[in-house]
């Protein structure tokens, strides 16, 4: 018989199969240390320059966005702005009326005439606005020619920077009672048409307003997005026999998916929000019954009527609300498999 077939002793055998156990915590204690991975202190030493770039962008976001939310408070109160020149004053010296206002706000009919309103306009602009800057941005991507894709790209982008002053006056020439649309329609025997001054049909000309100003902007994020797609990928969908919608809906709308489930999010946690400026010009025309929102409706009970505390209390209930939107909107993109606004 050979050494190499003689069975070793127990003692030897027990301090082998010690000699992974003890590898394995050498190797545990390694991973514990992680000499790598630095600490909080080194990060921002390290990076110290870059945190004091920022600061003034956090100091202005902290001053005008989270500072103000401070002053939810009057939507407890019967608030009087002239007690003091000072605001702070003012709010410290106002008699306390606990729920009172939330009380009046849901029992004020004009409160939920507006919140309907408010969620008409949104759902119809979620159907007809939010899907056109996709459509538009496939459109753009498909030409060849460079120049005229960024010819047309600058031509849709170019309203955006128009205000909504100029853009409800160009829509009052076009479609007003003496506008091109009416005169055209006189000329040929017809009764003339004022659609800017009626009711019925208020929450589309809304509708096509954001389109045209707006529509050019979303096409920047969505051309963006393709943009990031590989030429690999068309490529090989085109080897495989794919024709061109067949490339857009297997290779352009996968790559889409993630922005258009972030946008959507973002655009229902703002679904309350439907363009305060653009529908207050419009409102004397049309009518509170047509065109009053919650917007206006805060803004018009606030500043017009002094109520202070009573429009207070409707922002802060419009903003609760806008908060569960987002994080339900939140949890069906996770249940899509998208990211969202933020990570589970």
């Amino acid at each position: 018989m050979s050494h190499s077939t003689v069975p070793r002793s127990r003692t030897e055998a027990d301090s082998t199969a010690k000699t992974p156990v003890a590898s394995g915590g050498a190797t545990g204690s390694s991973r514990k240390r992680r000499p790598g991975k630095l600490s909080l202190r080194h990060r921002f030493r390290r990076d110290r320059v870059l945190l004091l770039m920022t600061l003034p962008a956090v100091a202005l976001v902290l001053l005008f966005n989270y500072v103000p939310i401070l002053g939810n408070v009057v939507a407890f109160q019967d608030y009087d702005p002239y007690i003091s020149d000072n605001g702070v004053v003012s709010m410290l010296h106002s008699p306390w009326v606990g729920l009172e206002n939330f009380q009046r706000i849901f029992e004020d009919s004009s409160f939920w005439s507006a919140v309907q309103n408010t969620l008409v306009l949104f759902f119809l602009q979620l159907l007809l606005f939010f899907p056109i800057p996709i459509l538009l941005a496939l459109l753009i991507n498909s030409v060849v020619r460079p120049r005229v894709r960024a010819v047309a790209q600058a031509v849709l982008y170019l309203p955006h920077f128009f205000s909504w002053v100029l853009v409800i006056s160009v829509f009052q020439q076009l479609l007003g009672g003496a506008g091109l649309l009416s005169q055209l329609l006189r000329e040929h025997g017809y009764d003339g048409l004022d659609i800017m001054t009626d009711p019925n049909t208020f929450k589309f000309l809304v509708t096509a307003q954001s389109v045209w100003k707006d529509a050019g902007w979303g096409i920047i994020v969505f051309l963006a997005a393709l943009a990031a797609v590989s030429p690999d990928l068309y490529e090989a969908a085109a080897m495989d026999g794919a024709n061109r919608w067949r490339r857009m809906w297997h290779v352009t709308l996968p790559a889409l998916r993630p922005v258009i489930a972030l946008l959507l999010v973002l655009r229902v946690g703002d679904a309350l929000t439907v363009g305060f400026e653009q529908i207050l010009l419009q409102r004397d025309a049309v009518g509170p019954g047509a065109a009053e929102v919650l917007d206006t409706f805060v803004w018009w009970n606030g500043v017009r009527n002094q109520d202070f505390g009573y429009a207070a209390a409707a922002g802060l209930v419009k903003g609760v609300i806008s908060i569960g939107l987002v994080l339900a909107a939140n949890k069906v993109a996770h249940l899509m498999g998208e990211q969202g606004v933020y990570k589970k």
